[in-house]
C-alpha cells in the first residue's frame, strides 16, 4: 500500500507541480523559505531546535493558523521549556503566522509529503509531539511519525460532508492513519461518529467543541452604538433586525428567499 501510494503521489507531483509552482509565483514571496518544502533548513533554524525537546504544529492556512496562534498562546506557559515550531502549506498562512506570533516560536513551510522530505524534516526537527489543526491527513508524514513513535493529535477536528465520503472510499489507506493519531478533539458528536468510522480510536476522541469560539478575545470589552449603527442604515426605530453571523457562500441568499416568503405570506395573510 505504501509502495502503492508513493508510486502514485511521485507521478501526482511530476504532472502537478507545474501548476502548484506557478501559483505560487504569481503569490509571490515564493522563494522565502522554498527549499523548507523539501526538508531543507538553513542553520539558523537548526541552531533554533538543538538540543531542545520540539512541539510540531501544523496549520494548513489562515483559518487554521488563526486558531493555532491562540492554542500556543494557551500552551506556552504549560510547556515553558519546550520549543515550538509551526508549519503552514501557504504563503498567506506564512504571513499570517509571522504576523501574529512572536520571532521566538519558529515558522516554516510543510514538508511535501514525498517520503524523502518528510523523513529529512523530521529527523532535523525530531519533534516529541506533533499537533495538526483540524484535519490534514498527509500519509508519508503520518507513517514517519509513527516510525519515530512520535505521538500525534488532531484538534479542533471537522470533516465535511464532502470530505468525509472521500477518506472513506479509501478507508483501507486512511484508516490506519485515522488510528495513529493519540488523541482528537472533535467539534461535535457528528464529526466524532464519522472520526470513528474512519478509524479513529473511540477512547482517543473527545467531544470539545470549536475553538474558533475559544479564539474570539471576549476579554476585550468595547462599546458599540447599536442604535446610532441602525440609524446611519435608516431602519425605523422598533423594527426587527436579521443578523447573519459566520456565514457560508449562499447561505445568505437563502436567508434572503426565506425572509422574503414569509412576508409574501404575511401580506396574504393581512388582506
Amino acid at each position: 500500500m505504501r509502495l502503492l501510494y508513493n508510486i502514485l503521489f511521485t507521478i501526482f507531483f511530476i504532472i502537478a507541480s507545474p501548476h502548484y509552482f506557478l501559483r505560487m509565483r504569481r503569490r509571490g514571496n515564493w522563494q522565502s523559505g522554498f527549499g523548507q518544502r523539501f526538508g531543507r533548513f538553513d542553520a539558523k533554524f537548526k541552531q533554533a531546535i538543538t538540543n531542545r525537546q520540539t512541539l510540531w504544529m501544523h496549520a494548513v492556512s489562515v483559518g487554521e493558523v488563526n486558531l493555532c496562534t491562540q492554542l500556543i498562546r494557551a500552551l506556552e506557559p504549560r510547556l515553558p521549556n519546550v520549543k515550538i515550531v509551526v508549519s503552514t502549506t501557504t504563503t498567506t498562512g506564512m504571513g499570517e503566522l509571522e504576523r501574529k506570533l512572536p520571532s521566538h516560536i519558529s515558522r516554516i513551510y510543510y514538508p511535501i509529503d514525498y517520503r524523502a522530505f518528510v523523513s529529512k524534516a523530521l529527523s532535523i526537527i525530531r519533534p516529541k509531539a506533533i499537533v495538526l489543526v483540524e484535519a490534514e491527513i498527509w500519509p508519508n508524514f503520518i507513517w514517519g511519525a509513527r516510525k519515530r513513535a512520535v505521538p500525534l493529535f488532531l484538534v479542533n477536528a471537522r470533516l465535511s460532508d464532502r470530505s468525509f465520503p472521500r477518506y472513506r472510499r479509501f478507508g483501507f489507506l486512511f484508516r490506519p492513519l485515522f488510528r495513529a493519531f493519540t488523541g482528537v478533539g472533535a467539534q461535535n458528536e457528528a464529526d466524532a461518529a464519522k472520526l470513528q468510522a474512519l478509524g479513529c480510536r473511540p477512547e482517543a476522541i473527545r467531544v470539545v467543541g470549536s475553538m474558533k469560539f475559544d479564539a474570539a478575545k471576549l476579554d476585550e470589552r468595547r462599546q458599540v452604538d447599536v442604535a446610532g449603527m441602525l440609524r446611519q442604515l435608516e431602519v425605523p426605530a422598533g423594527a426587527g433586525v436579521l443578523l447573519g453571523g459566520s456565514t457560508h457562500p449562499g447561505e445568505e441568499a437563502r436567508v434572503f428567499g426565506a425572509l422574503a416568503a414569509d412576508r409574501a405570506h404575511a401580506a396574504s395573510r393581512a388582506v
